[in-house]
């Protein structure tokens, strides 16, 4: 079975055939640990994690190598640093800072059900690889020394921008470009910069003699290039890496390395808001894995449940991230495991699965066909399907939790009350007492509850979901 996957640089589908079978090779930009993973940050880890999942079934696992790198030299950490730990030393403050967001993001991440990656490099242990690399591109004249900073001249790779498809207006204008006297041009950017007093330094590239740090582009380019090789089969990432991030990283890793390519297929998830908004904390809805883990509307939500969430939506499409959804993806899951518990996997993954997945990870159409099979009552091609996917098919592992007191004042709405109500609303409607059916909306409105009533597709009954009024 052909596995076809989106290639952003080709903007079409493609027939997937790695470099090499025997050694299929994956990078996945991994997160900065300053602080709790959001959950616009699992969207790629849970979406690559699936393709993972899907190359090592169609090549061995012993035959695919993933990975994804922790970044843990950036002016973000520095801050968070001296804040936490402002009695002790900077680079001593970075270390606990570093180590401990490793960690949850490590915990949060297999909470969600994903694989732990191949490698999982981290960015300073690789200075001297981003060193050699820097040393190459200023050989090259892709890059030149300024001021004890080392920027690549965009000018030296006349197709840069081919991954993003902008002009050079809108390329300055996406890059936030930094104004600064030295640069020859206004897209050129930073490899290698100098460190103040007291932060993360090393002996600096291009015979400047002030010690200094990486650039942020670069990391990922040395990295991927010491695990993979200077190219390899697929890079990934969100959609917001598209530019200027993954850009500078061909353009570096192309003129360093005098290669026609760095990644062959290069893969986006598509943007996360959360009920209809952009996630941010100035809305109050920045919502972190931690979080949902432990208490949100309410609730202690079980990974499982965030997972399928996460795989109900395209890869590539916009992800709307609701209570109404999770709930529903819960109810799912609990609907499947009810039927699934005692049952055995069948010995092969559903050929439909790997069907829909072979088409660029088609999640929606992997799960109309759990749907299909739970309700034929196929219940160990099912659990199969499920395990693949990362899911335990047990109902102990996926309760959810009352946490009312995590939860914001006007969020604390008696959840299992509002069910119980939309019930009996149910109920009056279908024996035409509409007068009672009324009185019930009446009080969940004022509960600041939203009905939304629609007809089952397939069995045409009436279905009551609900969602609290933004």
């Amino acid at each position: 079975m052909s596995l076809k996957l989106y290639n952003t640089i080709s903007r079409r589908k493609e027939a997937f055939a790695p470099l090499d079978p025997a050694n299929v090779r994956l990078y996945v930009c991994g997160p900065t640990v300053y602080d709790y993973a959001h959950i616009g940050n699992a969207r790629p880890v849970i979406v690559f994690d699936v393709l993972f999942r899907l190359l090592r079934h169609s090549f061995g696992p012993d035959h695919v190598t993933y990975v994804r790198n922790i970044t843990d030299v950036d002016d973000k950490i520095n801050a968070r640093a001296a804040q936490e730990y402002p009695d002790l030393p900077l680079n001593e403050a970075i270390g606990k800072v570093t180590e401990k967001t490793e960690a949850q993001f490590h915990e949060d991440m297999r909470a969600l059900g994903a694989l732990d990656p191949t490698a999982e490099p981290r960015a300073t242990e690789h200075i001297g690889e981003m060193r050699a690399m820097i040393d190459k591109l200023i050989a090259n004249e892709c890059a030149y020394v300024a001021e004890d900073h080392v920027l690549f001249h965009v000018a030296s790779m006349p197709d840069y921008g081919q991954l993003s498809g902008r002009s050079l207006d809108e390329m300055i204008a996406g890059a936030r470009v930094e104004v600064a006297p030295f640069k020859r041009d206004p897209m050129d950017f930073v490899l290698w910069k100098p460190s103040k007093a007291g932060e993360p330094s090393w002996a600096s590239p291009g015979g400047i003699e002030a010690p200094g740090r990486p650039g942020w582009h670069i990391e990922c380019s040395a990295m991927s290039a010491a695990h993979l090789g200077d190219v390899f089969d697929i890079h990934g990432g969100g959609v917001d890496l598209v530019f200027p991030h993954h850009e500078n990283e061909i353009a570096q890793s192309r003129c360093a390395h005098g290669t026609p390519m760095m990644a062959r297929v290069w893969m986006h998830n598509g943007f996360l808001q959360v009920e209809g908004e952009k996630m941010s904390k100035s809305l109050g809805n920045f919502v972190t894995v931690h979080e949902l883990l432990t208490g949100w509307h309410g609730y202690a939500w079980p990974g499982e449940a965030l997972r399928l969430n996460m795989l109900r939506t395209h890869y590539r499409q916009p992800l709307d991230w609701t209570y109404l959804s999770l709930d529903e993806a819960h109810k799912t899951l609990w609907d499947w495991y009810g039927d699934v518990e005692g049952s055995v996997a069948a010995p092969q993954v559903p050929a439909a699965v790997i069907e829909a997945l072979s088409d660029d990870l088609n999640t929606p159409k992997v799960i109309t066909e759990l749907h299909r099979l739970h309700r034929s009552g196929h219940f160990e091609e099912l659990r199969a399907g499920l395990a693949f996917l990362g899911f335990s098919g047990t109902r102990a592992g996926i309760e959810r939790t009352r946490r009312d007191d995590s939860a914001p004042a006007n969020d604390r709405t008696e959840m299992d009350d509002v069910d119980a109500l939309i019930a009996a609303r149910n109920t009056a409607r279908s024996a035409k007492d509409f007068k009672e059916a009324d009185r019930i909306r009446d009080v969940l409105q004022a509960k600041g509850v939203v009905l939304k009533d629609a007809k089952d597709p397939e069995t045409g009954e009436l279905v009551t979901t609900w969602e609290m009024a933004r």
